[in-house]
């Protein structure tokens, strides 16, 4: 048995009380009173069976303490209680509570450092899709931190982290990255976690089979991270899958539809082997270790949102690697755009605020799959030098190339980017001159409008370049846009003016300091 399953990382929380329910409909505050509409008709006081109202509260949100599940019953009340003759729904309209921050490229953008940032002023920081094959790495006062399941805005004390219900999580992974957070002193790690009780389990057989299929491509390999991902969305979507809640509920019933899911895996690659009893013992204690942190998370949001409460979404992977919308099949198995916040997490369209789109200053790639702006050359291995792009999950060298225009206006398209965080600025210093793809031809040389939906016509185009100067000076330690030298102010205000969306902050080195807020682009 792995050391995980004897030595719990989390624990249960001992003291704090918040209900974050409150009945937002007309959004009128006024002397700590939430003054809410039912039926058209405003009202305000205590709570009847046919009026709904809570006072505010700005303590922090304790998400182990008893009454969170009364918090999230209160919330169900205000959210589907009947009035009258009628039904209050949820409301028609949330304020734009809800930031989000999603990769733009084929991940390794630099999400972390940006979610990191935007966490010091959030209460509750949420992972919506994928599972461990996401690598976010936060440095803080040197001390380098990567997260893979966990939501990296925990490193912010006063956050809650969520995993949603769109997360597949591998539960030994999770142990480990808490013990592992806990061990380089992120205080009450612990008490800060929320797992949905609709997320679904990775199972070791699953990262077995993930890396049979894998050998069994041959030449036409994917680059999967070998977690276990594809096939466990495969196992949700046949719906054979595990949730996590059924991991707490009746053990015999969970014990029946493991060995179900074995059965079938087995019957299609009979060389797996599961000792299912040892397997078995082991999810009973990871039952047990998880079981005060497992909550109904999209009541638990919903409640938040109502109570003002500001949340961030931590997206994972990138847009490029959406299972609809990327460079299929070379992609992840879940929607890492923006409707896989939606779902992954329970949220209402309407309840999204900011969409900011993540550009790494040149473009990379790990795994297989096409990439037009790829540097097969001596400028590809200094930007991957310089850049330090080996992925933590696999270790494996990105492959790098130049900022790609067309691919960043068409996840632009499908996101809604409301603004973009251009990192790695730093990365490009020592170059003479800079090019930057900023269109795409077919072989015939006659324009290309759209990003092609095939690999195969993808591979044949050709990519239109411009070439801008380089600055060939140290920008690590600029704090300001002002300061930047001409050359990367232009490169910088060059991206903006292709994309037509602002860009407002710009990184220029690793630490969560070396993040330049551009007031205005010039």
């Amino acid at each position: 048995m792995r050391n995980e399953t004897s030595n719990c990382a989390i624990n249960c929380a001992s003291n704090g009380i918040v209900n974050p329910t409150v009945n937002v409909i007309n959004n009128d505050i006024e002397n700590g009173v939430v003054n809410a509409s039912v039926n058209g008709v405003t009202v305000n006081g205590s709570i009847t069976n046919k009026t709904f109202v809570s006072t505010m509260t700005t303590t922090a949100i304790d998400v182990n303490n008893s009454n969170v599940n009364g918090e999230i019953k209160e919330a169900t009340k205000i959210i589907t209680s009947h009035a009258g003759n009628g039904v209050v729904q949820s409301p028609k309209r949330y304020e734009s509570q809800v930031t989000v921050v999603l990769g733009a490229q084929w991940g390794d953008e630099g999400k972390g450092k940006v979610v990191d940032m935007l966490a010091r002023e959030a209460d509750i920081v949420c992972r919506c899709q994928g599972g461990s094959n996401a690598d976010h790495i936060v440095v803080v006062n040197g001390t380098e931190f990567v997260f893979h399941l966990l939501p990296c805005g925990i490193v912010n004390e006063k956050c809650v982290a969520v995993i949603g219900n769109g997360v597949v999580i591998h539960l030994p992974s999770l142990l480990e990255e808490l013990s592992q957070m806990q061990s380089k002193g992120l205080a009450k790690i612990e008490q800060r976690l929320i797992i949905s009780d609709r997320a679904h389990l990775v199972f070791d057989f699953h990262q077995e089979v993930d890396g049979m299929q894998e050998a069994e491509r041959e030449g036409t390999a994917i680059g999967t991270t070998r977690k276990g991902i594809g096939p466990t969305y495969s196992s949700k979507a046949t719906r054979n899958g595990i949730r996590v809640g059924e991991l707490l509920g009746d053990f015999n019933h969970f014990i029946e539809k493991f060995k179900t899911i074995v059965g079938n895996y087995q019957r299609l690659f009979p060389s797996i082997s599961v000792d299912i009893n040892a397997e078995l013992k082991r999810y009973k204690t990871y039952a047990e270790c998880i079981r005060p942190y497992v909550k109904d998370s999209v009541y638990f949001l919903h409640a938040a949102l109502l109570a003002g409460k500001i949340i961030l979404v931590e997206g994972a992977n990138a847009g490029m690697l959406d299972i609809d919308f990327g460079t299929y099949p070379y992609v992840t198995s879940s929607n890492c755009s923006i409707g896989g916040v939606l779902t992954g997490l329970g949220l209402p369209a309407q309840a999204i605020g900011e969409v900011i789109g993540v550009v790494k200053s040149y473009t990379t790639r790990v795994g297989d799959g096409p990439f037009p702006t790829e540097l097969s050359n001596n400028m590809g291995e200094e930007l991957q030098k310089r850049g330090s792009e080996v992925g933590f999950t696999t270790n494996r060298k990105r492959r790098c190339g130049w900022l790609d225009i067309p691919l960043l206006r068409y996840t632009a398209l499908v996101n809604g980017y409301t603004c973009i965080c251009l990192t790695k600025l730093d990365i490009l210093d020592t170059l003479d001159e800079i090019k930057v793809a900023i269109a795409y031809k077919h072989s015939n040389g006659a324009m290309l409008y759209h990003i092609p939906g095939t690999v195969a016509e993808l591979q044949t185009i050709e990519v239109e370049y411009a070439i801008l100067p380089g600055w060939k000076t140290c920008t690590q330690n600029i704090r300001t846009f002002e300061q930047l030298p001409e050359n990367a102010q232009k490169y910088v205000s060059f991206v903006e003016n292709k994309l037509e969306v602002p860009i407002r902050w710009v990184g220029v080195g690793r630490g969560r300091e070396c993040i330049i807020n551009v007031q205005k682009i010039r």
